[in-house]
């Protein structure tokens, strides 16, 4: 009956809809100002390229559990695993048990289960294979494999015994499931079965660090180092330093990167090194980033294919090209078919840089980032670009897409270089068509827009379309400066319009722009 009603508890807490989150924007992926359909932002850190989007490449790195090479293989584990493959196929394609949400009622899932003799699979490998391996096979349905552990608690009420492997798998689940708490009721429902493991202090370190909640993460882990049946492993400092890493507490990591080099039995992976760079990634120390690639190689661990998306991705943002394109070739094919965000890192490194053949390159790149990923910070640094090259198709390509998906651009910078990009090509009638999308579009306008306007009408002597300009800037309500007036007093002095020109020097005088003294240089 006791353990019954514990059992009522823990589904209790799997109830509950939401848990308070600690959002630490640290480990946030930092990006351009993004509103749509209101504002694109140009921004420094175009990245990441955070997360635009992405698939965040520290993903491999937020649930560092204990694989269970513990469980004893007993009895034909092929057949076992085969048992198992079934009944998880069976699971996720029985509509209303793979979208079983907190709430629903457990009969229908544990009818389910009896009927496919999972009881009888369980019996037969008591080492805790098949239902390790069942949980491991439900992972993309996190909620569900949960569900599923629950009523494997019942079984161990009735005397299936219950391994530290699959409280393992089960709390690095409820992590998944962005129950936090339920991660740390079932790691108390172990200790009160008598059930602990490294294993299990790894998973709720996990679990809490997935979900935001770092100072229970490190508190876990002086748990783990109070209790005289467990040891750390080198999963458990590797958590930790994520954790660290992700808290941009660089001092506290490398505290700790210290102790596992001094401990006598642990020492640094494959892993470590991955977390390391990832932690001074997020903190923009490329130096440190770098020294600790050559670290590993001197420590004869060699780099894995996510090694060099992380190198990749810091040499893009730290703007080192060179290095960037030596790291690309070693990962070029992967990251080309299936990495799209280190494809939109590399673009802006070279967005930002003076390379030559820089928009070959990228426009090579872009061949690479699939059509359903649009990204409006991508399409003004885009725009941009081309603007600074003078592409004037290419670049109204660019402003032509980012209207029709509504959205608006309010960064001055990308404003002023599509003018200079007119103004260069002296193209006055695509400036006006610019100009108007513009002001219909919502993006942000600018003095400078008009006295472009204003400029080119001078050059031409069509001094009734400057005063056009002159009209349309103040009916935006930008006032005129002393660089309006020189514009017009320039304009007037090329027509030939001496009177004129020497109102401009008087009006400048009485708004203060001018000296009346100095106005005789005029």
């Amino acid at each position: 009956m006791a353990n019954l009603r514990h059992l009522q508890i823990l589904r209790r807490c799997f109830v509950r809809n939401s848990f308070p989150r600690l959002h630490l924007a640290p480990h946030l992926i930092r990006r351009p100002k993004i509103i749509n359909p209101a504002t694109v932002r140009y921004c420094r850190r175009y990245s990441s390229c955070s997360s635009d989007d992405i698939t965040d490449l520290r993903e491999r790195i937020l649930l560092l559990t204990e694989k269970p090479t513990s469980v004893t293989q007993d009895g034909d584990v092929d057949d076992i695993r085969s048992q198992v493959s079934s009944l998880a196929d069976e699971l996720l394609a029985a509509g209303h048990l793979a979208n079983l949400e907190d709430d629903d009622d457990l009969t229908d899932l544990a009818a389910f289960l009896d009927s496919r003799s999972a009881v009888s699979l369980l019996r037969h490998s008591p080492s805790g294979l098949a239902f390790v391996e069942l949980l491991s096979r439900l992972k993309t349905r996190p909620r569900l494999a949960v569900q599923v552990f629950l009523w494997r608690l019942k079984l161990a009420d009735a005397g299936v015994q219950l391994v530290p492997e699959e409280y393992a798998k089960a709390i690095s689940l409820a992590g998944r499931s962005n129950k936090a708490d339920l991660a740390g009721d079932l790691f108390t429902d172990a200790g009160r079965r008598g059930i602990r493991s490294t294993g299990m202090y790894n998973s709720l370190m996990a679990a809490y660090m997935y979900n935001c909640l770092a100072s229970k993460a490190i508190s876990v882990f002086e748990d783990l180092t109070r209790d005289p049946a467990c040891e750390p492993t080198i999963v458990t400092y590797n958590i930790l330093l994520s954790v660290y890493g992700r808290l941009m507490l660089i001092d506290k990591l490398e505290n700790l990167l210290k102790q596992i080099h001094e401990h006598p039995h642990i020492s640094p992976n494959l892993s470590t090194y991955n977390i390391l760079m990832a932690a001074y990634l997020t903190a923009w120390m490329w130096d440190r980033m770098e020294n600790t690639y050559k670290g590993m190689i001197r420590g004869h661990v060699k780099p894995d294919t996510f090694t060099h998306f992380l190198m990749l991705r810091g040499y893009a943002h730290a703007g080192n090209v060179e290095k960037m394109e030596e790291t690309y070739e070693l990962v070029k094919d992967m990251v080309n078919r299936s990495v799209s965000p280190l494809v939109r890192a590399m673009i802006c490194a070279y967005c930002k840089s003076s390379v030559k053949n820089r928009v070959s390159k990228i426009e090579e790149l872009t061949k690479h980032i699939p059509e359903g990923e649009y990204r409006p910070w991508l399409n003004v640094l885009m725009i941009r670009l081309y603007a600074q090259e003078g592409l004037l198709d290419a670049m109204e390509k660019f402003i032509s897409e980012a209207v029709n998906r509504e959205v608006r651009v309010i960064a001055i910078g990308v404003m002023r270089s599509i003018i200079s990009s007119y103004f260069r090509c002296d193209s006055i009638d695509r400036l006006i068509k610019f100009i108007r999308l513009a002001e219909c579009a919502g993006w942000k306008l600018c003095r400078s827009l008009y006295h472009c306007k204003m400029v080119m009408y001078g050059q031409r002597n069509q001094i009734d379309g400057m005063h056009g300009a002159l009209q349309e800037m103040e009916h935006f309500r930008f006032d005129r400066t002393k660089k309006t007036f020189l514009i017009m007093y320039k304009a007037y002095s090329k027509a030939g319009r001496r009177s004129e020109a020497e109102i401009v020097v008087g009006m400048m005088c009485k708004n203060g722009f001018l000296d009346p003294k100095a106005a005789l240089l005029f």
